[in-house]
């Protein structure tokens, strides 16, 4: 069976962290409030994404030898009081810069562990015939969380500042801390069992492959998350919200048939038209001068997303033992983390030599060399 109690509570549990994650997309916010610049917000936002990626290997490993469980519940004990140290904040930026980027850090890598231990917790419930569906479905709580962080918070933090806007973060963290407690892993871990290293198992082509296609994928979110907005802006179009409006409601809708559907023909199928679609989406973005081809485009895209992140995750730990599935998903979503975090050193350089078409015709041909690498998987 795949839809459990268990299933059903990680899945709020997820989502709750991810809203609070996702809330701090307004922290930039407060940095400019206080006195901050444009690169400081680059710093300071930056610095989150780097710790997240380059702790993933200790992380991986941490979760294989601790226990998804134990892991998960740190990751959010971190995710839960780390909003909660912002409230000793006050004044110019100046004053707290280097405690500032110290916090940052560490919630960094405590979304890095809430992030790798949840989806090898839910591998292991997931029956094997399912797997694409199991993940595909459990994902739409981050992309809902996504959405719904940042609609909490902007009208607690327009209403009542900053300090609500971090208790906020803080009780949504809470609420994923709070509702997992009573799940138990379902295997218990050999704890003197002798098991590949994080970059031993890196060196393997299936997860060499599997890392550098979620590095690419995590490459084209870095052009998505980051610079749509500006765009947009640029070109005076109206409605930037419906661009990932339409992302997300085609990310999740696809699940609903793209799972099943891979289970039958196998995630195999699948990666090349998710790796194609986003792509395409990508590379016409610099087409748009409209409200509707923005939508187009944004729809197109989250298709891939929603075809995509399934499929690299249900390859990446198929036919793994337990033992090292938290490394084999430490690999898969540093990749992703990695991706974006050079996604949006590289691609910010080339929109501010060459401007946001070329930018985006960048982002979309670095997506589209998935397709090279996707053929030397192993058979």
């Amino acid at each position: 069976m795949l839809y459990t109690p268990a299933f059903a509570v990680l899945y709020i549990a997820n989502l709750s962290l991810v809203s609070s994650y996702s809330a701090f997309f307004l922290f930039p916010l407060f940095i400019t409030t206080n006195g901050g610049s444009k690169q400081d917000i680059g710093i300071i936002m930056g610095i989150f994404a780097l710790a997240s990626a380059l702790c993933r290997p200790w992380v991986a490993e941490m979760i294989d030898r601790l226990g998804r469980k134990r892991s998960f519940s740190l990751g959010c004990l971190i995710m839960t009081l780390l909003p909660l140290l912002h409230l000793l904040l006050s004044g110019p930026l100046k004053n707290y810069y280097l405690p500032l980027l110290t916090m940052r850090i560490v919630h960094g890598i405590g979304l890095a562990i809430c992030f790798t231990a949840v989806f090898t917790f839910i591998v292991d419930l997931i029956p094997h015939d399912r797997l694409n569906e199991g993940i595909g479905m459990f994902g739409t709580s981050g992309l809902i969380g996504l959405a719904v962080g940042p609609a909490v918070a902007e009208p607690v933090l327009e209403t009542f500042g900053f300090q609500a806007f971090f208790l906020t973060a803080t009780a949504m963290a809470a609420l994923g801390l709070l509702i997992h407690l009573p799940i138990n892993d379902r295997h218990q871990l050999i704890t003197d069992q002798a098991t590949p290293s994080f970059f031993s198992l890196l060196k393997q082509r299936k997860q060499l492959v599997c890392g550098g296609l979620a590095m690419l994928f995590g490459f084209g979110l870095a052009a998505t998350g980051n610079f749509i907005a500006p765009l947009a802006e640029d070109r005076q179009l109206s409605y930037i919200s419906f661009y990932y409006l339409a992302y997300s409601c085609a990310a999740v809708g696809v699940r609903f048939s793209a799972g099943r559907l891979a289970d039958r023909i196998g995630e195999n199928q699948i990666i090349p038209w998710g790796l194609i679609l986003a792509a395409s989406g990508l590379l016409l973005i610099p087409l748009v001068h409209g409200d509707l081809l923005l939508i187009a485009v944004g729809f197109i895209f989250g298709i891939g997303h929603g075809l995509l992140f399934p499929a690299l995750n249900a390859m990446a730990v198929r036919d793994e033992p337990y033992s090292i599935r938290g490394k084999v998903t430490g690999i898969f979503t540093g990749g992703i983390d990695s991706g974006a975090f050079l996604g949006a050193l590289i691609l910010g350089q080339v929109g501010e030599l060459a401007g946001y078409t070329p930018l985006f015709i960048c982002a979309g041909l670095v997506v589209s060399t998935g397709l090279v690498l996707f053929r030397v998987r192993p058979g």
